[in-house]
């Protein structure tokens, strides 16, 4: 592919070059011109050129209608090709000056805001229709856009990364590549990549990083590198992507970051000979994998180095020795005298930071592994801290092994001990052993119980957090004892149902170990907090570990292997469920052409993926998959569960509903047994089966477990990588939608707005409050969004973004003071003075100004001019009119909304139940419940008067709102004799009362046939006397005379009544939304 670029390049740009020996030519039809496509020095070379040609290019030819137009999109896809050869040649660091030629295009076909980020551009085609379009494609923070001038025609596309539902790679008949985006239910695709897996790679990060960012607020507080979406580069996010794998495929902490990567051979001294493979270098950790990724790993932490060393020869070896007189030597490392030095300083730094765990060790000839003296003084911590921690596993205390009385179980389970010892005397023991096959066979035949909790801590690299943590879990619970909240409620309601029939959790001992591992945790994360199924896992982890092995176990679990499983919308086990669902479709397609909703298998398969199968397997069977899960991660419950289908396939095929398939499994799952197991028949579940569930046929989980492998074995971590990145945008997206569906079905039975119209504008409600937070450093409305909250809580919008949102759709935003009105709308619907309003609110008062009545149309005016919505509203900067600026806005939004501490305390509680994951009370949900009820019921004689500075401004606004109307002469006289008749009845009202008192003042001022101006009035009272609204008795209307006044003027009810195009109106706000923040 690079030899024909640079020969195109050479042919097209340099006249003068010597023609190649082969050349492909194009030429048009009745044309003497030919264009060189590409060139080569020998025929092997020509024939791939070819090849590429016809697999990239000519199956493409066939769409167009014209020679020429084939002619135009040959040239302009070689053309790309070479722009795309020569900015992959010049990286941006080396050639700004191109990249900045390609964001200037960008900002001047784009027209977005400076602050939006380019972070690359490619060279592709885009197909409108059966039509290519060659152009570029460019990546931003926020957006995925397109740009094409091609025979005249210009196309541009913008798509915003968290619109996008489905990003992935497809290939057919006519496109051989190409990636396929779909965004609101539009499908996009691109071809013709010169790099498709980068651009691929690069188009999910982004994706991604927009979907965390926005929508799944619980993982992207946890995420400070996403914190600044400025300081987002392609280098920087594909080596974000590549230490996420790295950290995962070696169960590394999450804040480690990939450094280097060097390929060299690590001698493996058990089988005399040297695998090549990878070295991986982090803050603290080297690492290495050979090419297959199963036949050998290693994990190196520096903590553990004692040495580093290079050898003088030519075989360029780096040799790194580690407590326990162990020595790993690499050979064949590239620039290995400068790795030696870098090596040796981190080292350095490592020993610095782990000074006082190392101290402490002290390593004998026969040492098993530094973790034995971790826990020593881990545990001297804990000893100090608190007396109440286990430090035994359950399994210990309550099942002590008696080598008195072997029997045939006894006896394999020594046997299997056995293995492992040879294993570790060959490979090492600890958290630096050779990790080959033979372990992974060990693995499956299920680890022993003596030596469960050592290899769970080993495997999961939980091992790795207690040795830099030490003494941490003590403390957690130390601090934790005693706090009351929603979490500890739960995990207390959850205690006795983890395990119940398992002696441990039938007493205090075991009970309490559980309580105080879950409450460090709920403690240590509120993020997640407690989530049901954590109980259950837990338990199972007390059993074989000690007490703060399992603490770290569950955290190793919770925040890297299962990421995002165990919060309120369970996420991560969406996202597995659906990447096992793909998995189903390629490798059992015949089940899934017999089920006709694949749903089936999200419902059914959700307790393996939470319990790791502890929930439907019989204890006995379910810690031999716990031993997989730990050393295979995610991928060993995804291959499991494709071998219990496997197995099951006949009777699924035969079920004629779910149910039915339901309880086929069900009973498969109650014939697992394991026939190696030394537990108690006490404690197995298995054994206590019924008579007639024996009769089925039993099956061992060891046999299950290795059928798994063979058959799914080639499934590969990058992959499911892939998969769950790809398949995460789907189910976000998918919960979004449930979301909005669930918010329109609340709204919709209190507006007239149809059902589309509302999507419509649900649509521009949400896009108002991103956009906000697009150029937005820590932008404080992202803290806005919480999922845990009930549907319509979850997105709300300050006064900002409701005033840019009134005058995209309010009928009024014509008005000469449009600010005040939308400040005095939003103060008017923020009823709790939270600052904050939701879409039901928002929508409300939308509904009302396109399709409300004459009178209540005239009432929400006539809120809007009294308490609490109404504020006097003057502009620092005369020079803007009624104009507010934003921090005026939001000035005036917060006025009179502040109280004492302890009342705005109680009212955040009454207003919204669930915040801070307190206590839910349902109470609370009811009583505002009926207060929204009786707000429907809302009599107009229960609204309070307007007094005479409130009604100089309501007649202000009408007048305004009537300036530029085709009726404006007639709509003015309407307005003055209502206002006069007002008046003349105020003041005849007033004189029954009060003989002194006249309201002449105003009444001559606003009474003039030709419509006043807002300066005449104004002039006019301060013409008074100031002191004139105090001498003066105040004189005020209530809303029935108003209205009974207006009711009299045929030209202002028709005004009112007149119909309003929504369409159009929600069609100019989805279109103005982003131009309204752009350049031009």
């Amino acid at each position: 592919m690079l030899g024909l670029l640079v020969g195109t390049l050479d042919s097209v740009l340099d006249s003068t070059a010597k023609v190649a020996p082969f050349r492909i030519l194009h030429q048009t039809p009745d044309s003497q011109v030919y264009w060189s496509i590409a060139c080569g020095a020998n025929r092997e070379e020509i024939t791939k050129h070819w090849d590429w040609l016809e697999q990239n290019v000519m199956k493409t030819l066939s769409v167009f209608d014209s020679n020429e137009d084939i002619t135009n999109f040959v040239q302009g896809k070689i053309r790309g090709l070479i722009a795309e050869e020569g900015k992959h040649s010049f990286a941006k660091e080396d050639d700004p000056e191109k990249f900045r030629e390609a964001l200037l295009k960008f900002e001047k076909c784009f027209g977005l805001p400076e602050q939006e980020k380019l972070v690359t551009y490619y060279s592709c085609s885009y197909w409108k229709g059966r039509v290519p379009c060659q152009g570029w494609l460019y990546l931003s923070t926020n957006f995925l856009s397109f740009y094409s001038f091609l025979l005249g025609s210009e196309i541009k596309l913008v798509i915003s990364w968290d619109a996008v539902s489905k990003l992935e790679k497809t290939s057919n008949v006519i496109l051989t590549e190409s990636i396929h985006v779909c965004s609101q239910g539009e499908n996009h695709y691109f071809s013709m990549f010169l790099h498709i897996n980068q651009t691929y790679l690069l188009m999910e990060q982004l994706a991604n990083y927009a979907i965390k960012r926005l929508f799944d607020k619980e993982t992207f507080d946890n995420d400070p590198i996403l914190d600044d979406p400025l300081q987002i580069t392609k280098r920087g996010l594909e080596n974000r992507a590549h230490s996420e794998q790295f950290n995962a495929f070696f169960r590394l902490p999450k804040e480690e970051t990939l450094k280097e990567v060097h390929e060299c051979f690590l001698w493996v001294p058990f089988s005399h000979f040297n695998t090549h493979g990878k070295m991986c270098i982090s803050e603290n950790y080297i690492c290495f994998a050979s090419q297959d990724g199963n036949l050998c790993i290693v994990i190196i932490p520096l903590r553990e180095v004692l040495a580093i060393d290079k050898t003088n020869d030519s075989s360029k070896s780096v040799i790194i020795s580690i407590k326990g007189k162990t020595a790993f030597r690499f050979t064949e490392v590239n620039d290995f005298e400068q790795l030696v030095t870098k090596l040796r300083l981190k080292c350095g730094a490592a020993s610095t930071q782990y000074h006082d765990t190392s101290t402490e060790v002290t390593v004998s000839s026969d040492s098993t592994g530094p973790s034995d003296n971790l826990e020593e003084k881990s545990m001297t911590c804990q000893k100090e801290c608190s007396k109440t921690v286990n430090t035994e596993a359950l399994m210990r205390v309550f099942h002590p092994q008696n080598l008195d009385t072997l029997n045939s179980k006894m006896l394999k389970e020594k046997m299997k001990e056995q293995s492992w010892n040879i294993l570790f005397a060959e490979c090492g023991r600890g958290v630096s052993m050779f990790r080959t096959k033979k372990t992974r066979d060990l693995v499956v035949r299920g680890i022993p119980e003596t030596l469960r909790g050592e290899l769970w801590m080993l495997f999961s690299g939980a091992v790795n957090d207690m040795a830099t943590n030490p003494g941490y879990y003590a403390e957690v619970v130390e601090q934790s004892l005693g706090t009351c909240n929603l979490a500890t409620e739960e995990i207390e309601r959850d205690l006795r149902r983890s395990l119940p029939e398992h002696p441990a959790f039938q007493s205090d001992t075991g009970i309490s170990a559980l309580r105080r591992v879950l409450t460090a945790y709920a403690y240590r994360n509120p993020k997640i907090g407690y989530c049901q199924a954590m109980n259950i896992l837990t338990s199972v982890l007390l059993l074989y570990a000690k007490e703060e092995e399992a603490f770290w176990l569950l955290v190793a679990v919770c925040e890297r292997m299962l990421p995002d499983y165990f919060n309120r919308r369970i996420i991560g086990a969406l996202v597995d469920q659906a990447v096992f669902e793909e998995l189903i479709r390629d490798h059992l397609p015949q089940l899934t052409e017999h089920m006709t909703d694949m749903t089936f298998f999200s419902s059914v398969s959700l307790s393996w993926f939470l319990t790791l199968f502890i929930s439907v397997l019989p204890i006995e069977s379910a810690v031999n998959v716990v031993d997989c899960f730990f050393y295979d991660g995610i991928k060993a419950i995804l291959q499991l569960g494709l071998a219990i289908l496997d197995y099951n396939l006949d009777k699924l095929l035969t079920c004629k509903d779910d149910a039915e398939a339901v309880t086929a499994l069900n009973r498969f799952f109650d014939n697992v047994t394991n026939k190696d197991s030394p537990l108690p028949s006490s404690v197995q579940q298995g054994s206590n089966m019924s008579d007639e569930k024996s009769s089925h046929i039993r099956v061992d989980i060891t046999d299950l477990i290795r059928e798994s492998n063979e058959k799914y074995g080639n499934i590969r971590y990058e992959d499911i990588y892939s998969m769950r990145c790809r398949n995460r945008l789907y189910v976000i997206q998918t919960l979004e939608e449930t979301t909005k569906q669930n918010v329109l079905r609340v709204v919709s039975q209190d507006v007239k707005l149809s059902l589309h119209e509302l999507d419509e504008l649900y649509v521009i409600f949400k896009k108002e409050l991103f956009l906000s937070c697009y150029w937005c450093l820590s932008c404080p409305v992202l803290k806005h969004h919480d999922p845990s909250l009930p549907y319509l809580e979850q997105y709300q919008i300050d006064c900002q973004q409701f005033r840019i949102l009134y005058h995209f759709l309010s009928p009024w935003a014509h008005s000469a003071n449009r600010d005040s009105l939308a400040l005095w709308t939003f103060r008017l619907l923020d009823e709790n003075s939270d600052c904050l309003i939701n879409f039901k609110e928002f929508s409300s008062v939308i509904d009302v100004m396109y399709n409300g009545s004459f009178t209540e149309k005239l009432k929400l005016l006539f809120k809007l001019h009294i308490p609490p919505a109404y504020t006097d509203v003057k502009s620092q900067d005369l020079s803007k009119g009624d104009e507010l600026s934003k921090e005026e806005l939001l000035y005036f939004s917060q006025l009179h909304v502040s109280r004492p501490a302890n009342e705005n305390e109680a009212e955040s509680v009454k207003n919204s139940p669930e915040k801070g994951k307190g206590k839910v009370d349902i109470q609370t949900y009811l009583n505002q419940w009926q207060e929204e009820i009786f707000k429907k019921e809302e009599n107009i004689k229960n609204l309070p008067r307007m007094n005479q500075s409130q009604f100089i401004q309501f007649s202000k606004t009408l007048y305004n709102l009537f300036h530029g109307d085709p009726e404006e002469e007639s709509l003015y006289q309407a307005i003055a004799v209502v206002t006069s008749l007002l008046l003349k009845m105020e003041e005849v009202g007033r004189k029954l009362h009060s003989p002194t008192s006249s309201a002449k003042g105003f009444s001559g001022t606003v009474c003039a046939s030709q419509g006043p101006s807002e300066g005449t009035t104004e002039s006019h009272l301060q013409d008074k006397d100031p002191s004139f609204l105090k001498e003066e008795p105040q004189w005020s209307f209530a809303f029935e005379q108003i209205l009974a006044s207006l009711l009299n003027e045929p030209a202002l009810v028709k005004f009112f009544e007149k119909p309003v195009d929504v369409k159009a109106k929600l069609e100019n706000a989805k279109t103005s939304q982003l131009r309204s923040r752009t350049k031009i």
